[in-house]
């Protein structure tokens, strides 16, 4: 292929896409370059399908380099190591929009990798990936139903700003990421802070709008550069297999079998049809190897069939109707803050933890601007929570996704550092699982807490929508709350959290070719009224607000701002006063370079008493100032005390009684503790004690 390069005017600067000029033998492969931003993105796949699997097998990449930032990686290997979460984040957002793009019975192995080569601050790396990554599939031979563009939105003091810059991404009111096909929006993804149905309805079009300015972009590449589609074989199930499953298992018969609000009876259900069928199979070894995906298909159109034409729910449920719910605190003893939330069979156990500053997470990535987490979610699910059995080897990309998710919808309501100054983390158990764990882990980790005393400024909740399309745009049904089966088989989820006031994080997965508008601002309407009720009816009567105090085995935290130039007086040297307060007074002692002294501990006596000597060590003596030292060294003309670690002071023989004495071992012995004056200082600029002239 010749190398050919394009150029667009892209949000204020200059996206260019280099064609033909590396990686020649991947099946497409663009160079991206926006601002001083470069990444590679590529596209391969295998020349025949993978035997034995009944889905896609995409694989994406977003791979950060830290040479790109001028860094070297940590650690002894001194290089990169498995991918970092944003990495794994990031791989998430690209391949959502795209999956769904390419043909539902294509099974050939498929990579989509992002290699990040450079990074400009005012140019996202993570957005350029994105945008590449449909390019380079567009251009390649595989089957692709593209293409597909993204855009992303800030926004400051209200004002929209497109494609922002990392400093502006991370600290704006809105994180907005936009992905569409030509005609309809096909990925939401978004962090905010608080912003209302309107507004982020506003955003999400503002950038479909942007989206059809690259689309028009790529397609002319395209045109130029691109590659005939190859053909394939098709892993789609017979018509006469079909034929024959109905017959044997007639509709009314399937409908029976997945008519439950009960996960258990119906898996027991669909056990028995799937032997039933094997028995009748049994001689036809092609239709045994492909009877899974058969029945699956066969579950996905009964299912959606009832939803769709009979408005008739596999639980029962009117198509608004919330699963029951339920929710509780303080369940586990001597963490720092724990809940519960429940909805149907999906149950969520939250586990607030509160330590100091200093435990913030270091972040080592590409971000310039974000070197550590105050707070953290994370989310896990484990094996038993759907009834199977696997072993536990961490957590995967969806753990990953759901996490960040979770931390993303109540990062906004968080109390300032100078307000609360903890790290904090929530751990979400995923206990049971039948639809959006995700979404019930933001309710458990709002209360979690509460119950903790995080002073948050409002409660948030999180529910998700489904959607089953028919033939034509306007033939389809918006389901409020979705269980597992509406997930497997319907077209959406569409998973919004938020307070009473506003969106805080929207997360849209799609297996179709995209939403109109109608079915997106339905959604949105639909989850709102959905979270109100939660709120209202559910979590605040569990805990109506943030308890005023943390938890008895919390730790206890207060605060002290000194003079900058007092911190090296405070840590000694090498560290020999600050090691010595915490030995004396068994707290943590954490010191910010703005001089923010964070005091840690469980006594709060000893915290007291920390804070006492510190504002010792950091005040200057003065002229009536009156102390308490411990008596350390004793001479001939006077004794040494210590006021706190590091502070000292001399009393003279003639300042400690008010009659003449000849030895200052006649009145005091050394560990002796006395209060003493300030009498300032003398003609030779030394400071002076006095024991006598203490009133």
């Amino acid at each position: 292929m010749a190398y050919k390069s394009y150029s667009m005017e892209l949000a204020g600067r200059t996206l260019t896409v280099d064609i033909g000029r590396v990686a020649k033998q991947a099946n497409g492969a663009a160079l991206m370059h926006y601002g001083e931003t470069t990444v590679l993105c590529t596209a391969t796949a295998s020349d025949k399908p993978r035997e034995g699997i009944d889905f896609f097998p995409l694989s994406v990449e977003f791979e950060e380099k830290m040479y790109a930032v001028g860094k070297i990686p940590g650690g002894f290997n001194k290089r990169e190591g498995k991918a970092s979460e944003n990495s794994v984040l990031t791989s998430r957002v690209i391949d959502r929009p795209m999956r769904p793009l390419f043909p539902k019975d294509y099974r050939n192995d498929c990579t989509l990798n992002n290699l990040v080569l450079s990074v400009d601050p005012e140019c996202r790396p993570e957005l350029v990936a994105m945008i590449g990554s449909a390019i380079a599939t567009s251009i390649s031979d595989i089957p692709f139903c593209g293409p597909c563009a993204t855009t992303q939105l800030g926004m400051v003091d209200g004002e929209f700003i497109v494609n922002p810059g990392q400093e502006v991404w991370d600290n704006g009111q809105l994180r907005l990421t936009v992905a569409s096909t030509s005609e309809k929006v096909i990925m939401i993804e978004a962090g905010a802070d608080e912003i209302p149905e309107d507004k982020m309805l506003e955003a999400i079009y503002l950038c479909h709008g942007i989206n059809q300015t690259i689309i028009e972009f790529t397609n002319k590449i395209v045109e130029e550069a691109g590659k005939p589609k190859h053909e394939y074989t098709s892993c789609a199930i017979p018509d006469e297999m079909f034929t024959a499953i109905k017959e044997i298992v007639p509709p009314e018969e399937m409908e029976t079998a997945v008519f439950s609000d009960d996960k258990q009876v119906r898996e027991e259900n669909i056990r028995q049809v799937t032997e039933k069928l094997e028995e009748a199979f049994a001689d036809n070894e092609e239709w045994l190897a492909i009877l899974g995906e058969a029945i699956y298909q066969y579950q996905k159109k009964t299912v959606r069939k009832m939803i769709l034409k009979d408005h008739k729910r596999p639980d029962g449920r009117q198509i608004t109707e919330i699963r029951p719910l339920a929710a509780e605190v303080d369940l586990i003893p001597r963490v720092h803050g724990s809940a519960m939330f429940t909805r149907g069979q999906t149950q969520i156990c939250t586990i607030t933890t509160l330590a100091p500053l200093s435990e913030k997470q270091k972040v080592d990535g590409l971000d310039a601007f974000t070197t550590e987490k105050r707070y953290m979610h994370h989310y896990n699910f484990p094996s038993y929570s759907v009834g199977e059995t696997k072993p536990s080897r961490g957590p995967g990309r969806r753990e990953i996704g759901h996490g960040s998710l979770a931390e993303k919808a109540l990062v906004p309501v968080l109390p300032s550092e100078e307000e609360f100054p903890y790290t904090i983390r929530t751990v979400s158990e995923t206990f049971e699982s039948n639809g959006s764990t995700s979404q019930a882990s933001i309710c458990a980790s709002t209360m979690s807490l509460m119950a903790a005393g995080v002073p948050i400024t409002k409660p948030v909740a999180g529910i998700s929508c489904g959607l089953v399309t028919g033939d034509t745009d306007d033939d389809y049904i918006v389901l409020t709350d979705i269980q597992g089966l509406e997930d497997f088989f319907g077209d959406m989820d569409f998973k919004v959290a938020g307070t009473k006031d506003g969106i805080t994080a929207i997360q849209m997965d799609i297996k179709i070719h995209g939403l109109t508008k109608p079915i997106v601002e339905e959604a949105i309407k639909r989850t709102r009224e959905a979270r109100m009720y939660i709120l209202d009816n559910v979590m605040l009567p569990a805990i109506s607000e943030p308890r005023k105090n943390v938890g008895k085995y919390a730790p206890k935290i207060i605060q002290m701002q000194i003079d900058p130039v007092k911190i090296g007086d405070v840590v000694g040297q090498r560290g020999k006063t600050i090691n010595s307060l915490i030995e004396r007074t068994g707290v943590r002692i954490d010191i910010t370079d703005e001089g923010m002294v964070s005091i840690c501990g469980e006594d709060e006596a000893m915290m007291a008493e920390a804070r006492r000597l510190i504002e010792i060590i950091v005040t200057d003596f003065f002229e009536g100032q009156v102390l308490e030292g411990e008596v350390i060294n004793i001479k001939e003309f006077g004794a040494f005390l210590e006021f706190a670690p590091g502070k000292e002071g001399m009393v003279h023989i003639s300042k400690i009684a008010r009659e003449r004495i000849n030895h200052v071992e006649d009145v005091l012995t050394l560990g002796d503790r006395v209060k003493v004056v300030c009498l300032g200082k003398d003609k030779m600029g030394r400071v002076s004690f006095s024991i006598k002239d203490v009133k």
